[in-house]
């Protein structure tokens, strides 16, 4: 019989997530949540802190024998990362090249898809707050961190539910602030510390920011 996770759902790990951001409330947060688990969290805690929603496309990059093993993430501009311990060889180079070509492809439809009418939000002197439903490598945060510090936030923050200890360890150094509302040392998979982990699907990310996007909007007084 499966244990109970920390957590009931994404929801209730956002809930908590956001009374522990509570100090960015009012200011103005950027929340930067990486597709797609993490949207209807992001939206959650947009909501909490009165800040806006925008995604942070990033996409693993998955070992050529074993897609489900990250072994680096790769963000829109092409910019990728890599992990340390990847063996190098000219063939294991060949095979990367050709992984990151497709996942920067299909990165670049992701962004046409979720957001066909508005451009990605700028974190320029802003409050960037980037959000994940878990970390278990860390590479996609790595990567999404190192995408948005390029862009001169003036404060960029990382929030996670779980995460691997060590895996958290490699990311504090990118961020200004992490939040992490549990660390184990035996980590497992995400799935593991949620009683409910369902899959989210690109139909509820593009709904959800385009109703977002509709929000802010109207609340800025802009043209349709």
């Amino acid at each position: 019989m499966k244990s109970p996770g920390f957590f009931k759902n994404r929801e209730d790990a956002a809930e908590q997530l956001a009374e522990r951001l509570q100090e960015y409330r009012g200011r103005n947060p950027l929340i930067l949540a990486i597709p797609r688990g993490a949207v209807p969290m992001g939206k959650i805690i947009a909501e909490r802190l009165q800040g806006e929603l925008d995604v942070v496309l990033v996409h693993k990059l998955g070992a050529p024998f074993d897609p489900e093993f990250a072994i680096g993430a790769i963000d829109e501009s092409g910019r990728t990362y890599l992990s340390p311990v990847l063996e190098e060889s000219e063939e294991a180079g060949r095979l990367i090249e050709k992984i990151k070509i497709r996942q920067l492809a299909e990165l670049k439809e992701r962004r046409a898809q979720y957001t066909p009418f508005a451009p990605p939000i700028d974190p320029r002197d802003r409050i960037a707050i980037i959000v994940d439903d878990g970390l278990a490598t860390g590479a996609t945060m790595i990567a999404a961190l190192r995408a948005i510090r390029d862009k001169k936030p003036a404060q960029l923050v990382c929030a996670v539910p779980v995460a691997a200890s060590d895996s958290l360890e490699k990311i504090r150094p990118l961020a200004d602030e992490v939040i992490c509302l549990y660390a184990s040392m035996h980590f497992g998979a995400v799935s593991q510390y949620y009683e409910r982990f369902h899959a989210v699907e690109d139909e509820e990310v593009i709904q959800i920011l385009a109703a977002t996007t509709a929000s802010h909007r109207n609340e800025r007084k802009l043209p349709p």
